[in-house]
Order: structure tokens, then sequence, then C-alpha cells
């Protein structure tokens, strides 16, 4: 690991006594998923800038006063206090201080198998590289105790790791994609409690086992169904049921009490009726209409 510290012009422009130009280099990297590869904090001069350069890893800039400009392609952003922009692997960008209101920024540059996914629930994607955020002051400090470790241990690599995923974590509490999260995280409810359906029918389970199994409250459960397949949980369960009989029906010679309890049936005459709502026949009718056929 190496560590690289450049100081001048000591002032107060962060709150504490701060360098105008601190970082941190990290070479050895032992995470897989997501890894800190350096950080810093940079006061920088009117005008000043860096690029045109591409980056092997990601980096992102958080504003903490002023403001300035990124560029990327065709694109100009005017990115100002309290906002963060993304620089991505390998993409041509550049980026300067304002002439009269100068930025200083924390950045933090890191990689890994997880970094993109982590990325995307802090609010960024193609067209969103530039994001508006809360709690500066608190991303400021994790980068600050990031350089405060300046030493090579295994337990201050530790402590990068965690601080960078608190780092992420504080942007992804400000994201403004919520909707957007919670209608994925909806419809992988709906997709585990399918699955649980399609492992578990054949047992006696209730409604109640599936809520219970994903850590949801049934009405919450029922409501995700009927948003997102216009039935209840129990309207499915039992639709699954009485396809999977069907089917027992045409397919094999079991007896209609056997195919009850196959479906996860436990009473036969139980098992009938349903059968018979749905497809308007009874199990032994249904199956001989089926042979003629």
């Amino acid at each position: 690991m190496r560590f690289q510290m450049c100081y001048n012009n000591i002032h107060k422009a962060l709150g504490d006594i701060f360098m105008s130009h601190i970082s941190l280099e990290v070479n050895h990297k032992h995470f897989r998923d997501l890894y800190l590869c350096f950080c810093g904090i940079h006061d920088c001069e009117p005008s000043h800038s860096f690029g045109p350069a591409i980056r092997p890893n990601y980096l992102l800039h958080f504003v903490i006063k002023g403001k300035g400009n990124y560029y990327l392609n065709d694109n100009c952003y005017e990115v100002k206090e309290n906002e963060c922009f993304l620089i991505r692997p390998n993409e041509l960008t550049f980026y300067q201080a304002d002439k009269d209101d100068p930025w200083t920024y924390v950045w933090v540059g890191f990689d890994g198998e997880m970094a993109q996914k982590y990325l995307e629930a802090a609010g960024f994607c193609d067209d969103r590289l530039v994001r508006q955020y809360e709690h500066c002051e608190e991303l400021k400090d994790y980068v600050t105790q990031m350089l405060s470790y300046n030493s090579l241990t295994q337990a201050n690599e530790l402590k990068y790791q965690g601080l960078l995923y608190l780092f992420l974590a504080k942007l992804a509490e400000s994201s403004d994609i919520k909707v957007t999260t919670e209608h994925k995280n909806e419809n992988h409810y709906i997709s585990k409690a399918i699955e649980f359906i399609q492992n578990n029918y054949s047992n006696y389970i209730k409604v109640s086992d599936i809520s219970n199994y994903l850590c949801l409250n049934r009405t919450y459960l029922t409501s995700l169904f009927q948003k997102y397949l216009g039935m209840s949980p129990q309207q499915f369960l039992i639709q699954f049921r009485i396809t999977k009989a069907a089917q027992l029906l045409v397919e094999t010679n079991l007896s209609v009490a056997d195919i009850s309890r196959s479906c996860g049936y436990n009473d036969s005459l139980a098992f009938s009726k349903s059968f018979k709502k749905i497809k308007s026949l009874s199990p032994t009718d249904f199956r001989l209409q089926m042979k003629k056929v």
C-alpha cells in the first residue's frame, strides 16, 4: 500500500483545518465486491482543471463549496455545492473549477464487481451522472477518516472498506430514485412469492406461509398481487394448484384423492369444489372430457 500526502496552504475552508490538497492512494486490493483505490480533499484554485483524461476506475467528486464544470462527451454540467458527479472507467472527461467561485470537493475512487450496482442504488445511471445530495458533513467526515488511517495495517484496510460502504450508503439514503427502487423491490417480492408457491404447492401451505417466508405483512402481500397480477395470493395459489391438478388428471391414472393430496389439498371434497369452480367441471368429468379430445 502506498500513501501519497501533499500539503499546502493551511486554512479552514471545510470547518476544520485542512490542507489545500490531501490525498491517499491504496495500491493493494484485497477485496473483490468493492474496494477503495484512492480518496482526497482538494480546495481548488480559480479555473483549476483536470484532463481531458480517462480513469481506470469509478471516481466520485462531492462538492462541499463553490462550483465548477464537468465535461463528458459533448455535454457540459455545472456542478455546485452539495452536488456529486461521477466519472466512470475508460470515459474521456474534463472538469474545471469556476474562475470566480472555485469548488472545494472530496473525491473517492473505487472499483469492484458490485461497484456499478451500488452506484445505481445511489441514483446514478447513464443519463444521470450529476446528482444533488444531502449529508454534506457526513460524507466529508468519511473521507477525512479514510485519510487519517495512513499506516499500512490490515486493520486500516478494513476501516477503509467500512468507510467506503458508509459513504455509498449515505448517498443511497439521499437518492431520489425511491420509486424506481420500490418498484424493483415489489417485483422481487412477487417473483419470490411465485417461486415459493411453485416449490411448495404440493404441501399444505397457506398465504400466511408465503408472507412469513418473505417477511411481509399479509395485507401488503395481497396488495402487491392485486397490483401486479390482478388477483389475491390465495386466488393465485388455488389457480396454480388446479392447473397442476388438471395436468395430472390428463397425464396420469392417479385417483382424484391422490391428485388432491399431491396438489396440497387434504380434503378431496374441498379440492373437487375448487376444481369445478375454476374449470366448470368436476375432476372426474374433466378427465373424461379430455380423454375424448
